[in-house]
């Protein structure tokens, strides 16, 4: 038994984890934590550990960010992170920390069939590898996983590469945004953060004053359709995501692809309506090719969660 957790910029979850030589990790007590609520990542897992009777003295946590030596480089959580704090003042024996989308990655042989929606290609095709996985959420997250060997996931920062615009609207955008930022990445506007960029940038664009300050609000106003930006917005992200996803397909020669993250779920209707596949495909002589990348949306749900569980069992060991 483990303690494991994914740890985005808006949420945390925890859970038990029972790890068993050759059988999928089985997850129990999980609870959601909203990290601003909360001063620290240690007081998320005291919390945690304090409602167990008989608390594992280890844990993996998989969190948004870049491990540098013992402290996290990350751009959206609420409060710095150290390993060696995190561990003192948690009260835990070990602690490992690896990257959240590491661990989805590392979860998707595992992934239900029937939270899986097909968004192109053969829906009923088998795994091929390698896979990307790609997500937004409160961030970008992106991780290449492959079918096995000693290294069977390569985290990435691909949210923080530079936004790449592909026709005159995102050209406009990416103008409005350069005035702002020097480097303008990925997240920039592809994460929940950055739906609260383009929106404003569009308004602009249009010649309108901007209604919504959240991207709840936002997302609600152009399912609603009570707002014609609003609705511009998701279709412009999600083309604007298709079009990363070929990118990074492409790069990598990833044979099938996962799109996960919190976003996805939420702009379902909108990653169907044949644009963001579309953006995808639409690499020159690359597009027959891609055609036959199976993409699917997954539930993110637990993913991370039962990753970084799996990512135990593969290492056998927690990293202190």
């Amino acid at each position: 038994m483990l303690i494991v957790a994914d740890v985005g910029g808006t949420f945390a979850r925890v859970a038990l984890a029972s790890v068993r030589a050759g059988a999928a990790p089985q997850l129990s007590g999980l609870q959601r934590y909203a990290c601003a609520e909360h001063p620290s990542l240690a007081a998320i897992l005291t919390d945690f550990i304090a409602t167990l009777p008989a608390a594992p003295d280890n844990a993996v946590v998989a969190i948004a960010g870049l491990l540098d030596g013992d402290h996290l480089v990350n751009t959206n959580l609420p409060w710095p992170v150290s390993v060696a704090q995190t561990r003192h003042d948690s009260g835990l024996a070990s602690l490992a920390l690896i990257n959240d989308f590491e661990a989805v990655a590392y979860a998707i042989p595992h992934v239900a069939p029937e939270s899986m929606v097909a968004l192109n290609g053969d829906p009923g095709a088998a795994p091929r590898f390698p896979a990307l996985v790609l997500g937004p959420g409160t961030g970008l997250g992106a991780a290449l996983r492959f079918e096995g060997g000693e290294r069977p996931v390569l985290a990435s920062e691909a949210g923080h590469a530079a936004l790449n615009a592909c026709n005159p609207l995102e050209l406009e955008v990416l103008s409005r945004l350069l005035q702002r930022w020097d480097h303008v990445d990925n997240e920039r506007v592809l994460s929940g953060g950055g739906l609260m960029n383009l929106y404003p940038c569009l308004c602009d664009i249009r010649g309108v004053t901007p209604h919504w300050t959240s991207t709840e609000a936002l997302i609600a106003a152009a399912h609603e359709g009570v707002d014609p930006v609003a609705v511009e917005t998701l279709e412009v992200f999600c083309a604007w995501l298709g079009s990363l996803a070929g990118d990074l397909a492409t790069t990598f020669g990833a044979r099938s692809v996962y799109l996960a993250g919190g976003i996805s779920t939420r702009v379902d209707r909108f990653l169907r309506d044949g644009r963001f596949r579309a953006r995808f495909l639409a690499k020159g002589v690359m597009h027959e090719v891609l055609r036959q990348v199976p993409i699917w949306r997954v539930d993110h749900g637990e993913l991370g969660v039962l990753g970084a569980a799996v990512w135990h069992a593969e290492h056998r060991c927690i990293v202190v």
